[in-house]
């Protein structure tokens, strides 16, 4: 075991009940109270951010629990201004919990004179002083390979696959997984691995940009429970859309389950009045008040992962055990009991 002293976490303002979450759950592993290092991050009358850590913090393994979630900009630079605040207090080491890492949709150039937005952010990342990652299901897997530093990327899958287990124990032999694109196919097929189960896309093509002209089932959805499994679900037009496909192909009914819910501008009100029975999410964006009040929109919580990511990220052993649904079982044993 590396010899370090006890795990600190500080919180920027971008999801505080899911920083809270993994402090309890990390005092449940410890036996002792993990709490939240107190400070302040917040705003000049500029809007400029200004942070102030008012405990000791020399030597110690910080991690900083932040989403780059909306306002993006805004909780981008709370990140990294904490991990500066931090390596100008001494931290042994800094390492990064982002939930949400935003801009990941950036990843490459899609048009002539367009920037790689995703590797510029992780560059400043890497320049703040922070020293490793830990991050849950990013848009591309290659964007691991921006960062100069180690990043650590967990998985929604093992999570969804014991939600599943759970809420269709029994008629498992009924469910189909649905990729909404072809991107996704290997993000869906491992989910369909992991339970069991068939495998369907739905593919689309767009005319212009935003815009979807035709959508196409590709395998048998007659008579089944489609799941339709993505990374990120943000106008919900996409999905809403294709939830209409599968039922007009045979489905008996479509659920979604979408890791992270940026879920802006209409896309509550499309989910709420849409075809889907329910979509699940997980809390790596905090849920505004709409998304909690929605009668179909379910919240799987990923403090129980991200505490024992911490922990085993703390004591050097490995993160990669994070991956199998047989180790998170007994993490989220409260929550799904026996599957």
């Amino acid at each position: 075991m590396i010899d370090r002293t006890e795990p600190k976490l500080i919180s920027g303002n971008a999801n505080i009940p899911l920083a809270k979450a993994i402090a309890r759950r990390m005092s449940l592993h410890r036996g002792m109270s993990v709490g939240l290092v107190d400070a302040r991050v917040e705003r000049f009358n500029d809007q400029e951010v200004f942070v102030e850590v008012y405990e000791n913090v020399r030597g110690e393994d910080m991690f900083i629990i932040q989403s780059t979630s909306n306002p993006a900009n805004d909780n981008l630079m709370e990140l990294l201004i904490i991990a500066d605040a931090l390596k100008r207090s001494s931290a042994s080491r800094i390492t990064a919990v982002i939930p949400y890492f935003g801009y990941a949709r950036q990843d490459r150039r899609t048009k002539a004179r367009t920037p790689i937005s995703a590797k510029l952010v992780a560059n400043m990342i890497a320049q703040s002083g922070i020293e490793r990652i830990l991050t849950l299901d990013l848009h591309a897997a290659q964007i691991q390979g921006f960062f100069d530093i180690p990043v650590d990327n967990l998985y929604a899958a093992p999570v969804f696959s014991l939600d599943v287990l759970h809420h269709f124990k029994g008629r498992l032999q009924d469910v189909t997984v649905v990729s909404p694109d072809v991107g996704g196919v290997a993000r869906a097929r491992e989910l369909a691995k992991r339970i069991g189960c068939a495998l369907a896309i739905v593919d689309k093509r767009r005319e212009k940009p935003g815009e979807i002209a035709e959508m196409t089932v590709i395998g048998d959805v007659r008579g089944k429970s489609c799941i339709i499994v993505d990374d990120i679900c943000d106008t919900a037009g996409t999905l809403c859309k294709a939830a209409e496909v599968l039922v007009e192909a045979g489905a008996t009914e479509v659920h979604s389950y979408i890791t992270h819910g940026v879920l802006s501008g209409p896309a509550v009100e499309r989910i709420t009045n849409s075809v889907m029975k329910s979509l699940v999410i997980t809390d790596s964006i905090a849920p505004t008040e709409a998304v909690k009040s929605a009668h179909n929109i379910r919240i799987v919580p990923t403090a129980p992962m991200f505490a024992q990511g911490i922990l085993n990220t703390w004591k050097g052993t490995s993160v990669s055990s994070l991956f199998d649904t047989e180790t998170l079982t007994p993490i989220y044993e409260g929550l799904y009991g026996e599957v």
